[in-house]
């Protein structure tokens, strides 16, 4: 008689339960801790313009951190001038501040870095996703040798 559960009761078991929970928790650590990240990086552009914090001046701060700016120049890669703005992402964009009218550099994001690495994450998945499938099926194939033998054990013993 078949069940009307279209969920594997092999789910339920205790061991796949707790990697199931491993796996998710990992998961959402990573999610909330990469936003929680994000949040302090804002957190600290606005301490740099807190008049209570003396470590930093507005004179060492970049303008495009304390005022308002327009990109003159698109994100494009670093050309061969050493920028400080160039050593977080090898990637600039020149920006305009509005209240003082300086230029500066900024580092930035490119959509090309981006697909980069997205395909490059991808890529680890589907290499992961066939390691851990060969690693499924060879342990599949020891126990079902495994049980084989046991029920060859059995039958011999008649």
């Amino acid at each position: 008689m078949e069940s009307d559960c279209r969920i594997p009761m092999a789910c339920f078991r205790p061991r796949a339960l707790a990697l199931h929970a491993l796996f998710w928790g990992l998961v959402s650590l990573r999610v909330f801790g990469a936003s929680l990240l994000s949040e302090e990086k804002t957190a600290g552009k606005h301490l740099l313009t807190s008049p209570t914090r003396h470590t930093t001046r507005a004179s060492d701060a970049p303008c495009w951190q304390l005022e308002d700016f327009v990109v003159t120049v698109e994100c494009s890669q670093c050309s061969t001038k050493p920028w400080a703005a160039c050593e977080q992402t090898g990637y600039v964009e020149t920006v305009n501040c509005s209240k003082s009218n300086r230029e500066e550099y900024k580092s930035c994001r490119s959509a090309l870095m981006e697909e980069v690495l997205f395909w490059r994450m991808e890529g680890v998945v589907l290499g992961l996703m066939v390691l851990l499938a060969l690693v499924v099926v060879a342990r599949q194939r020891s126990l079902d040798r495994l049980a084989s033998e046991k029920v060859r054990r059995q039958i011999e013993s008649i």
